[in-house]
């Protein structure tokens, strides 16, 4: 039987078409630097054309203009004699919540949007800035080194380098580090991807201590690498390192690195440590890959409640919703759930309140303003009633970015890199002002301290002055 000439002429085009499609595809990427990278939905390509070694170069021209390591570095701009009172010191801000309310910030943008304070490369990686003492601070990869840095915060300039050889990537993601580092009392706590944890002096970068708490735990590394940000409560360092036979979750010495207690034999997640006050107990909140737990401060177990996600470990924060009642979400199927600690002292029991799949966090989480929650519903901004479970509203895509929430508004930082303020109001969706902020895929959640917006990816940096002043 012969082949009819209709059917070779449209192989002979569908081979000609692939030949094409595969020359292009090469000339972009060995002659222009493209990179396809996967957008939040893992199934959407991001296309980006950026040479790394010219992106390393750059920023090492940059950061020489920045300050000679051989003279110290000048006194920082705005420098009083005023002591200045460290805010945005933690992940996602003072309570680990997502919210803002030092001072007001304008939200009266302009119509051509925001002009950046300043703007310069970065390293790869997807922390967020801390802030203290009119520094910012951030982990990041440079070539074959992680980057603890430390930034003026008015003028982007660099002011000392923590470096060493570590180098985590993955395809979907990408290298560098994931935690966000945390100020305390002028220490700086920062993990690298791999499992460093550093003790830093935040004035100079001077090592006070280090360890490896995947070595400690004799743990095995999550795929996307270890994210949770050290969480300093009075004098202990806890993290997350999944180990078993009791090494799942670790408090270091806050001053020498000791290890005070470890508990739990749950694998890691990628959320982070928190601090909270519910059922009247001051506890350590803890999502592990199968659960969420309470854990007093000395390690005890205090409630725990089933919650896992069948692909991945947890990536969302827990947001406190009422004395005794915690807000849970995650994507990938999973949905939201609130829940409440019942009994009056612990042993607490746990129940169900509700639970839906009116609001999946999966790269970010959600944000509590005067009764309702804001979030990302994979990539759509929602509105959901706490109480009920009840969704008020869903509108305006975003993309797997990230929001945080000042005064009356929500900040939305894009998966694409650009600012939008929305109105942080159940009646309805409402963009009130949109701007240029960064160019490229952005998952990092972006901080905000003495009016100054940082926000990052893992090519670019920028500042945004939206105070009142």
């Amino acid at each position: 039987m012969s082949v009819p000439s209709w059917l070779k002429r449209l192989l002979q085009t569908l081979i000609s078409l692939v030949a094409l499609a595969a020359l292009t595809l090469g000339v972009l990427v060995y002659a222009f630097g493209m990179h396809v990278e996967f957008a939040g939905s893992g199934m959407r390509p991001m296309f980006s054309f950026d040479n790394p070694d010219e992106h390393f170069a750059d920023l090492e021209a940059n950061r020489s203009q920045h300050y000679s390591r051989h003279l110290p570095p000048g006194p920082l701009a705005g420098d009083t004699d005023e002591p200045s009172r460290p805010y945005w010191t933690d992940f996602r801000g003072p309570a680990r919540d997502g919210r803002y309310n030092q001072t007001r910030v304008t939200t009266e943008w302009p119509v051509e949007g925001l002009t950046p304070k300043w703007r310069q490369p970065i390293g790869g990686g997807y922390a967020s800035f801390v802030v203290a003492d009119k520094r910012a601070f951030t982990i990041e990869q440079r070539r074959s080194q992680e980057v603890v840095a430390a930034y003026e915060l008015e003028t982007g300039r660099e002011l000392w380098t923590h470096a060493w050889d570590a180098y985590f990537d993955e395809a979907m993601g990408g290298a560098g580090p994931r935690a966000t580092p945390t100020w305390n009392r002028g220490r700086l706590y920062a993990l690298g991807a791999t499992g460093r944890l550093w003790s830093l002096d935040a004035k100079t970068g001077d090592v006070l201590w280090e360890r490896n708490i995947l070595a400690d735990s004799q743990a095995t590394n999550l795929d996307w690498a270890m994210s949770g940000a050290p969480l300093v409560v009075d004098n202990l360092v806890v993290l997350q390192p999944g180990g078993t036979d009791g090494w799942s979750v670790v408090a270091y010495h806050r001053e020498t690195g000791d290890v005070v207690w470890h508990a739990l034999d749950d694998v890691q997640s990628y959320t982070s440590p928190m601090l909270m006050t519910l059922a009247g107990e001051r506890q350590l909140v803890v999502v592990t890959a199968e659960r969420v737990v309470g854990l007093t401060l000395e390690g005890h177990l205090l409630w725990e409640y089933p919650w896992k996600i069948s692909i991945v470990p947890n990536i969302a924060q827990p947001v406190r919703v009422g004395a005794d009642r915690l807000f849970l979400s995650a994507s990938y199927g999973r949905g939201a759930a609130v829940i409440e600690l019942t009994s009056p002292q612990p042993p607490f029991t746990v129940e169900t309140v509700w639970e839906n799949t009116r609001m999946k966090n999966k790269f970010g989480s959600s944000v509590l303003h005067d009764g309702y929650l804001y979030g990302l519903d994979e990539s759509i901004l929602a509105c959901i009633d706490p109480r009920t479970g009840e969704q008020m509203w869903k509108g305006g895509r975003y993309g797997y970015g990230q929001l945080l929430l000042a005064g009356d508004h929500l900040i939305v930082l894009t998966e694409r890199g650009e600012l939008a303020l929305v109105r942080a109001t159940p009646e309805g969706h409402d963009e009130i002002a949109r701007s240029p902020g960064i160019e490229g895929k952005t998952w990092n959640i972006p901080a905000l301290a003495d009016g100054y917006l940082l926000i990052r990816n893992a090519r670019e940096m920028a500042a945004f002055d939206l105070s009142m002043r």
